[in-house]
C-alpha cells in the first residue's frame, strides 16, 4: 500500500534541468520517494566533497529511468548493492537544481555501509554462536568453517554477583528470580511480513565478454525463492532496479535473508555476480528498532506518508513501558515530558484537504528522534534510511563484486 506517484514525474522533473527557476518550491504532488533519495544523496555528496576535495567523479547511468516499485522505506528490511562511494557520484546533472529546494524535501539517511556496521551487528542482547560439525580425521582439516556449520545458537550469557546490586532490585516490576534477563520476548515462532526494497547496484563485476553484465535480482528466505529473471537489465554494470518484494516468514526458522544479483545468460546457466546475507531476527529483536526506520517528519499523505504500522505515539508508549520510563506526558503548548526530559513540537497536522487537526504524533516523533538522550532506557533508534551492502561471491572470498 505504498501510494508513491508514478515514475513519470521523476522523468518530468529530471528532464527540465537548466530552465528551472532556482528559488521555485518543489510542487508536493510532483515529489516521490526518489526525490527524497536524490536530495539525500546530494547532501551526502556535499558533505563528502567538503571532506575530500579533488576526487574523480565517475558518472553512472541516469538513475531517472527507475523501474517498478519506487519506494523503499522498509517495512521490515532493505538491501541495496555494493559500494556506496561511487553511488554518491552517480547523480546526473539535471538533478542539481534541487539544491536550492533541498530544505523543503524531507531526507533520509544514506549509509555507505551495512546497517549492522553502524549498530554493532544488532547484538545488543541476541548473540549468534555457530554450531560446527566435528572433524573426522585429516580430510576435514581443509573444510572451511562455513561448510561445517550445522546450526546457530542465539542467545545471551550473563554472569552476575548474588545478591543482586540494589539499583537493579529496586526497579519497578523487577523479579529477582529472573536475574538480569527481564522483559525478553517469548521464543514462540512468530510470523512476519518482510518487505525488501532494492534501489540499485553500482560497479558490478563484469560477467560477460563485452565487459558488461545483464543483472537481475534473486531473493531467498526460508522456503521462498524469488528470481526476477524476466526483469533483467541489459548490458549494465550500474543497474537501477527500484523494486520491492514482499515475503512472509516465520522466525526463528526463517531468518536469514539472501539478496543476490545474477547475470542473465541466453545460453547455459546464469552466473552469480554476488550476494549479501541479512539476519532479520537480530534486527527484529534489537532495541534499536531496525524494522521500518524512524522518518524525519510525520505525515499522513503525499510522498512522505508514515509507513511504520505503528504511529509515533504508539511506538513511544511501548518503548516507555518496556524500558520502565515515566511518560509520555503530553502537556499544553506543544510539550511532552518523558523521564526528566521535556520535548516540544507542532501540535497540528494537515490532512489531504488542508484541514488542520490536533495531533500528538509530531511530539512523539520528536522524542523518538532523540531517544538516545533518555536516561538508562535510551538508545539510538534506526532512522529512515538506505543502506549499502557489498555483494560477495563464495568463489572469490573477501572481494567485493
Amino acid at each position: 500500500t505504498e501510494e508513491e506517484k508514478e515514475k513519470k514525474k521523476k522523468k518530468k522533473k529530471g528532464g527540465g534541468g537548466g530552465e528551472e527557476a532556482e528559488e521555485e518550491e518543489p510542487d508536493e504532488s510532483m515529489l516521490d520517494w526518489w526525490s527524497k533519495y536524490f536530495a539525500s544523496i546530494e547532501t551526502m555528496k556535499e558533505v563528502g566533497e567538503e571532506q575530500h576535495s579533488g576526487s574523480d567523479p565517475k558518472l553512472g547511468d541516469s538513475p531517472t529511468k527507475g523501474s517498478k516499485a519506487q519506494v523503499k522505506n522498509k517495512d521490515k528490511d532493505k538491501s541495496k548493492a555494493p559500494k556506496d562511494d561511487k553511488k554518491k557520484k552517480q547523480q546526473p546533472a539535471p538533478e542539481l537544481p534541487e539544491k536550492k529546494n533541498k530544505q523543503k524535501i524531507d531526507e533520509l539517511k544514506v549509509y555507505n555501509k551495512e546497517l549492522e556496521a553502524e549498530f554493532d551487528n544488532f547484538e545488543d542482547w541476541l548473540h549468534t554462536f555457530n554450531l560446527l560439525r566435528g572433524k573426522i580425521g585429516d580430510n576435514d582439516d581443509n573444510a572451511t568453517e562455513e561448510e561445517r556449520i550445522v546450526g546457530r545458537f542465539k542467545g545471551s550469557m550473563c554472569v552476575y554477583k548474588v545478591p543482586l546490586p540494589d539499583d537493579i532490585t529496586k526497579e519497578a516490576g523487577y523479579d529477582p528470580t529472573f536475574g538480569m534477563f527481564q522483559g525478553i520476548p517469548s521464543n514462540d515462532p512468530i510470523n512476519v511480513l518482510v518487505r525488501v526494497y532494492i534501489v540499485r547496484a553500482t560497479d558490478l563485476h563484469p560477467a560477460d565478454i563485452n565487459g558488461k553484465a545483464d543483472p537481475y535480482i534473486a531473493i531467498k528466505l526460508g522456503k521462498t525463492d524469488i528470481k526476477d529473471k524476466e526483469n533483467y537489465i541489459s548490458k549494465q554494470l550500474n543497474p537501477v532496479f527500484g523494486k520491492s518484494f514482499d515475503i512472509e516468514a516465520t522466525f526463528p526458522m526463517e531468518s536469514m535473508l539472501t539478496v543476490a544479483v545474477y547475470d542473465w545468460d541466453l545460453v547455459g546457466t546464469d552466473d552469480l555476480i554476488g550476494e549479501t546475507k541479512i539476519d532479520l531476527e537480530n534486527r527484529f529483536y534489537s532495541k534499536h528498532r531496525a524494522t521500518c526506520g524512524v522518518s524525519q517528519t510525520y505525515s499522513i499523505h503525499g510522498y512522505n506518508t508514515w509507513r511504520d504500522p505503528m504511529k509515533p505515539s504508539q511506538i513511544l508508549s511501548k518503548l516507555c513501558k518496556e524500558g520502565k520510563v515515566d511518560g509520555p506526558h503530553f502537556g499544553p503548548g506543544g510539550r511532552v515530558k518523558v523521564a526528566n526530559r521535556v520535548f516540544t513540537g507542532p501540535t497540528e497536522i494537515e490532512d489531504e484537504n488542508g484541514q488542520k487537526k490536533p495531533t500528538d504524533e509530531h511530539l512523539a516523533l520528536a522524542v523518538l528522534r532523540h531517544w538516545e538522550d533518555i536516561p538508562r532506557a535510551g538508545c539510538h533508534l534506526v532512522p529512515e534510511h538506505v543502506e549499502t551492502r557489498p555483494l560477495l561471491n563464495p568463489d572469490k572470498p573477501g572481494i567485493e563484486q
